[in-house]
């Protein structure tokens, strides 16, 4: 991880703290609690959390729903110059997403040891064999993120 400016920082942790507040909502829903941003030029262009319960679908994660409404909200689905806050640590198909909408910058919070496809098991967004690349920005808020996941699990094996 490179140099990042204070202002850089705080923009990453306000953007984070909305993520986070999406994840809350999917919590209240008994949703896997994660929450995703999409903001391009300090603009939120999308803020979304998992849906995959609810919809019934095992695509309806966080990152897939704000891709979707982003390219949605624009003239094209191409989302150059968007950075994508999300409060864990993308899995394969979500990275893949990513790399195929084009999008600059992602932000997240924890790391997944199971399924993490940008740094942890895989490399997925900084892979030059792949058409796109994109900037990567870890741990940000991470405790937060980890603390909201870790409650989650601990009650749901209790009830």
């Amino acid at each position: 991880m490179g140099f990042i400016s204070f202002q850089q920082q705080q923009e990453d942790e306000y953007f984070m703290l909305m993520a986070l507040a999406e994840a809350i909502k999917g919590f209240r829903e008994r949703e896997v609690p994660i929450g995703a941003v999409l903001v391009r030029d300090n603009l939120v262009l999308a803020r979304a959390h998992n849906r995959c319960e609810a919809q019934k679908d095992p695509t309806a994660h966080a990152e897939i729903q704000v891709i979707r409404q982003g390219a949605a909200f624009g003239t094209s689905w191409r989302l150059e110059g968007a950075v994508l806050y999300v409060t864990k640590e993308p899995c394969l198909m979500c990275a893949g997403s990513m790399v195929n909408a084009r999008i600059s910058r992602l932000v997240y919070g924890c790391p997944d040891p199971k399924a993490g496809a940008v740094t942890t098991l895989y490399q997925t967004l900084t892979d030059t064999r792949l058409n796109h690349q994109v900037t990567v920005a870890p741990q940000i808020m991470k405790k937060e993120c980890a603390w909201l996941l870790t409650h989650f699990f601990r009650l749901l094996r209790h009830t």
